[in-house]
């Protein structure tokens, strides 16, 4: 029971920031985990976990008995910390006393705990849009769940990959865990897991758009609405509201988003949960825009803006600056074309602050400190960033004339030989009918004469000879292959196989091979003037090197040894 509490508790954390916490009663929380690092005493532990219930951090009061192992204590102690400071959002604290828990959580191989503790960790990491570290605890965790065997605490850990997906931009991998999530959900029984999970699946078919997506994305959130209606959970239900109303928007379904966003802004003011709040009152802005009262929008865009400049939410803050640009655009051209350059600006600052958080995150793959180190550089000073970006760019582009020009050189000489060679090929064939002989033997060797009489034989003697007129014209043209030829018969590459395995046990690919053999063979014995490189290349080769291996696997020798050349 006591792990489904954890888990649940997290989740709820997961999707919504927790409420905020007066500074005295912080500081009074800073000056009792003081005492508690100095002295783990069962005293001091309780003292704390008091207050954490308090806070609703804590599903109930947890009271140590005199006697208990100064470990369980720090370790109880530090876990719920963590969960504290995660809910009052000072992350890196957070992250310090859930690493100080967590070796702890490993005592005794209880996998409850410690998976607990790598869930919670992957959770603050998720917010911090460091996802290589979030993956990393999170595949932890799973595997701590999958060996458990529990559906529960797999649907838990399957949550939060797509989460970490999701902060990755990459919904489709996140569609995947989700769903995963949902049917281990359901298998559990767990209606309040569930109900986040319909959550998360909402955010995923919204962020892929498209009515299809959207169709989803309705229809999981108001499974999540209904669900959180009956276990009476009033804040959450709003914020399912706010996903309705996202998804009814895009489906230009306006007076239905209204509605839900009526009723879920006083639930969410009440609630205090404000990142949702100026959600929806971007969503309203919206609204009220379709409606043309620039007015209303006005107002509602500027809570909004206000919310996120205090969350430093640049995403969201830059949506509600563009809603104040259309809503004053027609009233104030001024104060329009401010809102417009401030979003111009935060948008700039998106881009940056996406870019050096790629670049960290390749630095983690690479464990390339130096790169972390020219990431944090670069999220320090923009102007480095854009000499470096115009730098590299002059690089690129004088690396990309640089190969332009040998290419076309080397292209012009191509094309040179080319022509010399088929001059070469074509006064061949005019002067003697050797080489013909040479396709006409090839041709007897690969019909089955034997099995067939008649108007078919016949038939398939004169498809053998079509298809090897047509490999011999390719090679000349430098385009020999299945595909090509296929299409010169006018068949898909299916068909000419079908249609060739009636008549000859040869594949298409064998008998170009065998016409580009019988030619070298030819051109060796007969015109010693011409390099293999020549001959490589009159047969359809790009390089010499293939065309030696190709005619060693066919006849035993190197084009050299076979024409008597060493």
């Amino acid at each position: 029971m006591r792990k489904h509490i954890f888990r649940h508790l997290l989740f709820i954390l997961l999707v919504i920031l927790a409420l905020w916490q007066p500074a005295g009663a912080v500081n009074e929380i800073g000056a009792m985990l003081s005492n508690f690092d100095r002295n783990a005493s069962v005293e001091n532990a309780n003292r704390l976990l008091k207050q954490y219930a308090k806070a609703e951090i804590t599903e109930g009061p947890i009271v140590f008995k005199q006697g208990t192992p100064a470990d369980t204590l720090r370790q109880q102690v530090w876990y719920w910390t963590a969960e504290y400071y995660y809910a009052a959002q000072e992350y890196e604290r957070a992250i310090s006393y859930g690493l100080k828990a967590l070796p702890l959580c490993k005592v005794g191989n209880n996998r409850v705990v410690e998976g607990d503790c790598l869930n919670l960790l992957a959770v603050i990491y998720i917010r911090l849009s460091d996802y290589e570290n979030a993956a990393k605890y999170a595949k932890q965790c799973y595997e701590l769940d999958r060996k458990s065997g529990d559906p529960d605490v797999m649907s838990s850990s399957l949550n939060t990959l797509a989460a970490i997906y999701m902060g990755a931009r990459q919904p489709r991998e996140a569609e995947r865990y989700v769903l995963q999530g949902i049917a281990m959900a359901q298998k559990a029984n767990n209606p309040p897991r569930l109900a986040v999970l319909y959550g998360m699946a909402s955010e995923v078919y919204h962020t892929l758009g498209g009515d299809a997506n959207e169709k989803k994305s309705l229809d999981y959130a108001r499974k999540a609405y209904d669900l959180e209606v009956k276990l009476g959970r009033k804040d959450k239900a709003a914020m399912r509201q706010t996903q309705m109303a996202a998804a009814l928007l895009w489906l230009k379904r306006t007076d239905e988003a209204k509605a839900e966003l009526e009723k879920a802004m006083p639930q969410l003011r009440a609630d205090g949960n404000v990142q949702s709040l100026g959600i929806a009152c971007n969503q309203m802005g919206g609204v009220l825009l379709a409606e043309k009262d620039y007015i209303g929008a006005e107002k509602y865009y500027r809570e909004a803006a206000a919310i996120f400049v205090q969350l430093k939410d640049y995403y969201n803050e830059s949506h509600s600056r563009l809603g104040l640009y259309n809503a004053l655009k027609e009233r104030d051209a001024k104060a329009a074309l401010h809102e417009m350059e401030k979003y111009k600006s935060l948008k700039d600052s998106i881009y940056d602050h996406a870019t050096a958080e790629s670049l960290g995150r390749y630095g983690a793959e690479l464990g390339n400190q130096q790169l972390k180190d020219e990431n944090e550089a670069v999220r320090t000073s923009r102007n480095h960033a854009v000499v470096l970006g115009v730098v590299i760019a002059l690089l690129l582009a004088l690396l990309s004339a640089v190969v332009w020009w040998v290419m076309r050189r080397r292209n012009r000489r191509q094309v040179k030989l080319n022509d010399r060679l088929r001059a070469v090929l074509s006064r061949v064939r005019e002067e003697n009918g050797q080489l013909q002989q040479q396709y006409a033997d090839l041709a007897a060797q690969i019909k089955r004469g034997e099995s067939e009489t008649g108007e078919d034989a016949q038939g398939g003697s004169r498809f053998i000879d079509e298809v090897l007129d047509h490999i011999d014209s390719l090679i000349d043209e430098g385009q020999a292959d299945v595909q090509h030829l296929a299409e010169r018969m006018h068949m898909s590459a299916f068909q000419l196989r079908q249609r060739l395995s009636e008549f000859t046990d040869e594949k298409p690919q064998t008998l170009i091979q065998g016409v580009r053999m019988k030619c070298a063979c030819y051109l060796l014995e007969h015109h010693r003037e011409l390099n293999v490189t020549e001959v490589a290349a009159l047969c359809g080769y790009g390089d010499a090197p293939n065309f030696t291996r190709a005619f060693k696997r066919a006849t035993g020798q190197t084009p050299t040894q076979y024409a008597g050349r060493e």
